[in-house]
């Protein structure tokens, strides 16, 4: 038998997406870029469809927006200007875990374990002996059967204690995670966008702790100037200002989010592209944008060796190449003991996607 292999076809083999959906689709990429603007991202769509001729005569622009509006995505506000809902925020995380992650192995997805057996909630095939407490859920039917036909045969066939097997189970560990974004001006200068994979990533495993591991906690510090807490529905709308870049502040920040979470484990994700300059001491600012001055930089490490000793891991993704960063990235990472990546942006996400896992079934304190 041969198979014939063809280029796809949509009306061959399948429905071909409608203008709504192809518009869709390109309005949420728009909003990724920027900021979660709706206006802008409204108007370089009306630029693409009057160059490329993207909509048609049952669906213009103007059409496009209304039907926004009328299944909630786009909502205006009290001066009339058009905003995203809280349904397009949830849209926009979703597509982001979709678009990072697809590329992942499936199998991988969903599975928080560690090395160890014990009284978790995920059945192996390994069995043992049934013991007094063991969840009946657990039963091996036909190993405690086979046990039984083993003992006493067919005619006179009975069962005993001893004749019960279980399932082994794996812990599933609960992990606290604070993400640090830096919005320093940095992020945006060189020609190239860094902020937006940033936000993209946050967002992805904002989507991913809420929908797959609800007993994990994510908490989201953006820092320049200064440091502050993020909520996840503000995720779409993170953006860099003229800050610069304030590594102890947002260290502090996460270090006291994560000292309230109860999980047993916790860790801090920082993504960041520069080197610390400023620090407030005595209640004012302290900056120096040229080079890495020891007095910002020793005050950085000294927040590192707080988390170690606090048991939180500080894993930072590099997002720049300069070699003269890398020398601070190497000396935080040795005071914490934790992990560092030089991370190119289109694989910020499998990076951090991969390393959350892992430290999830690796640690068991």
């Amino acid at each position: 038998m041969f198979l014939r292999y063809t280029e796809w076809d949509d009306q061959r083999h399948g429905r071909a997406a409608s203008t709504f959906e192809q518009l869709f689709e390109l309005f949420q990429q728009l909003l990724q870029h920027t900021a979660g603007d709706a206006a802008e991202a409204l108007h370089w769509l009306t630029q693409l469809d009057e160059r490329y001729g993207l909509s048609d005569e049952e669906m213009g622009i103007g059409d496009f927006i209304e039907e926004l509006k009328r299944r909630g995505y786009l909502r205006e506000n009290e001066r009339g200007a058009l905003q995203i809902t809280a349904r397009t925020e949830r849209t926009l995380r979703r597509r982001s875990l979709e678009e990072i992650f697809s590329r992942l192995r499936k199998g991988d997805r969903g599975r928080h374990q560690t090395p160890y057996a014990g009284m978790g909630d995920e059945r192996l095939p390994e069995t043992r002996r049934w013991q007094f407490g063991d969840d009946p859920h657990l039963l091996d039917v036909t190993g405690t059967l086979s046990n039984a036909f083993r003992r006493s045969g067919i005619d006179q066939w009975n069962l005993r204690e001893d004749d019960f097997e279980v399932h082994e189970t794996d812990h599933r560990t609960s992990m606290a995670t604070a993400l640090m974004i830096d919005l320093s001006h940095s992020m945006v200068l060189y020609g190239e966008d860094r902020i937006t994979p940033a936000r993209k990533t946050a967002m992805a495993l904002a989507e991913l702790i809420l929908t797959r591991y609800p007993k994990d906690t994510l908490d989201i510090v953006a820092f320049g100037n200064d440091a502050w807490e993020v909520a996840v529905k503000d995720l779409p709308y993170l953006n860099v200002g003229p800050y610069y870049t304030n590594t102890r502040a947002g260290l502090q920040r996460a270090r006291d989010l994560l000292r309230r979470r109860k999980n047993r484990n916790k860790q801090i994700f920082m993504i960041t592209d520069g080197k610390p300059s400023c620090h407030i001491e005595y209640g004012r600012m302290y900056r120096n944008a040229f080079g890495l001055d020891r007095r910002i930089v020793n005050k950085v490490l000294d927040e590192a060796v707080m988390c170690r000793r606090e048991g939180i891991t500080i894993t930072t993704f590099m997002i720049a190449r300069d070699p003269y960063l890398q020398d601070f990235v190497r000396r935080l990472t040795e005071a914490n003991r934790g992990r560092a990546y030089f991370s190119a942006l289109d694989d910020l996400g499998s990076f951090i996607f991969e390393d959350y896992v892992r430290n999830r079934r690796k640690r068991l304190r």
